[in-house]
């Protein structure tokens, strides 16, 4: 599961910065009548404009939606998927089963590169050819995997296809700030926040049934050729330009174009960065951002810690239910369901309940804004249960137990990983504002390194401790992890105001009515 880089703001020009612009204002109106004011020849964005994303209309937006949560799918749908098939990997290669556990892991370790690559090319030149070209480039890859001819082509090419397919994980999640207003926004990152549990979730069943009926493995990554192609072909049809600067500089261009005035110009065409800025704001800028702050490095282990159980689980859930229940190849993989059900709920829940909530909190606080330490409610309930549901896997996976047991705790992992990723994610968002970007991406690169990391361990801790005490010591670990939130809710506001990079370092200001 990936992460989400998204990054909204109350200006009609700017949605998501790397580096953030010096004059950035507070209000939509505020900034066009004072730029007009100040400078006629300014493109920007009028009312009710017709090119700016967020006034496009409901079922434009909710296809863009929808349509970024697939390729979100994607991604993580062929991280996961070559799992089941590690046994035929093996035989074909001769590999030891630790190499066959790198084919997931180093896909998923190419998610560290990307996201330190993708996102700030999108803020230079835009969504759209970022998609187009990287989506094009992960289909070759696939390809490749899929006609490799020794261990190491395989490896390479998983892990350069993990590098390309992380441009949906980091970009389609600043597509939805493009289009979204922050009242609206939380609505669709709940139905979006379920693609990227539902990849890991359906790839084992895929890969699954074609081991269980002896599918040549290169079958598995000619069907993530052609899936990836598909999409690739609606990307290239159905997505526009989104990023709202990038817009207004081709607005300045046709104006200049169409007048014969090159005096016209949109404020992003003022945006000069050296090749040594460029490279500091994408590489060292954002693990500046995380050694500086207490609190992201918190977020950041709990996250990581978090999205890591993930990916274990598709190590653990064959020995519980292959090895100890029995189970063929194909409906093995469909164990992993109550995950992507859980997830489901989740974002039903957050519709339902948070979302409501987290309105009224924008009218009580008004006008000023809402402290984030309101975004962590739902990382708090989650937390103890997140940590129940391993304990409830551990101690029902004996083959004695019915398998529905162990099969239900899925539930809640798959809803408390959601929700405490949604948490956790929108506090970092609303604490570290115009520098979140980097905060975001530090966190992305050090949360994949763990997702990659803990399948290659997971064998021999569940051989040597055997399923109830592995899942119990990792219970036990996220038990301790679960305050987290408790202390960012309690210590957060005096934090923010020690913190070097939080512009919103002051105490939460007090509301200005009751809920």
């Amino acid at each position: 599961m990936q992460e989400l880089t998204i990054i909204p703001t109350n200006s009609t020009t700017a949605t998501i910065h790397v580096v953030p612009f010096p004059n950035a204002k507070s209000s939509d109106e505020e900034l066009p009548k004072k730029e007009s004011s100040v400078d006629p020849f300014l493109v920007r964005f009028c009312e009710n404009d017709p090119d700016n994303p967020k006034n496009w209309s409901l079922v434009r937006r909710w296809y863009l939606t929808m349509f970024s949560g697939l390729l979100v799918l994607n991604a993580t749908f062929a991280s996961s998927a070559p799992s089941a098939l590690v046994p035929a990997l093996m035989e074909h290669f001769t590999f030891s089963a630790e190499v066959g556990n790198l084919v997931v892991s180093l896909f998923v370790a190419g998610y560290c590169v990307g996201p330190l690559i993708w996102g700030p090319l999108s803020e230079q030149f835009g969504r759209r050819p970022i998609f187009v070209i990287t989506f094009f480039i992960y289909i070759l890859f696939e390809m490749a995997s899929a006609l490799a001819k020794n261990t190491g082509s395989l490896l390479v090419f998983r892990f350069l296809g993990g590098v390309f397919a992380a441009c949906p994980l980091t970009n389609t999640g600043a597509l939805l700030g493009d289009i979204w207003d922050p009242r609206r926004l939380g609505i669709a990152m709940s139905v979006f926040s379920v693609a990227p549990i539902a990849g890991p979730a359906v790839g084992p069943i895929v890969g699954g049934y074609l081991a269980q009926y002896n599918v040549s493995w290169r079958w598995l990554f000619w069907i993530l050729t052609i899936f990836a192609g598909v999409c690739w072909v609606f990307v290239v049809l159905t997505i526009p330009e989104t990023f709202a600067p990038i817009i207004l500089v081709h607005k300045a261009r046709d104006v200049r174009k169409r007048t014969g005035d090159n005096r016209y110009y949109a404020p992003f065409e003022l945006r000069k960065l050296s090749f040594a800025q460029r490279i500091e704001s994408i590489l060292a800028r954002p693990f500046k951002v995380l050694f500086n702050e207490p609190m992201l490095i918190a977020i950041t282990a709990y996250m990581s810690f978090v999205y890591g159980c993930l990916y274990m689980l598709f190590e653990a859930y064959p020995i519980v239910f292959i090895e100890g229940h029995h189970m063929e190849s194909g409906s093995a993989g469909l164990t992993f369901l109550p995950i992507l059900i859980g997830g489901v709920f989740s974002a039903v829940f957050y519709a339902l309940i948070f979302n409501p909530r987290y309105e009224r909190r924008i009218q009580e606080f008004a006008p000023g804004r809402v402290p984030p330490e309101y975004r962590l409610e739902m990382a708090m309930v989650a937390g103890p249960f997140f940590a129940i549901s391993f304990f409830w896997f551990a101690w029902t996976s004996y083959s004695s137990i019915s398998i529905w047991a162990p099969l239900t705790s899925g539930l809640l992992v798959g809803w408390g990983v959601c929700w405490i990723f949604l948490s956790l994610l929108n506090y970092v968002i609303d604490a570290y504002l115009m520098v979140s970007a980097s905060a975001l991406a530090a966190n992305t690169v050090i949360r994949s390194l763990v997702g990659a990391g803990f399948p290659l361990f997971a064998d021999q801790m569940y051989a040597k401790l055997d399923p109830r005490w592995a899942s119990s010591l990792v219970g036990f670990i996220a038990l301790l992890m679960a305050p987290i939130p408790f202390v960012l809710f309690r210590f957060g506001p005096s934090m923010r105001v020690k913190s070097k990079y939080a512009p919103s370092g002051m105490p939460p200001p007090a509301p200005s009515s009751a809920a």
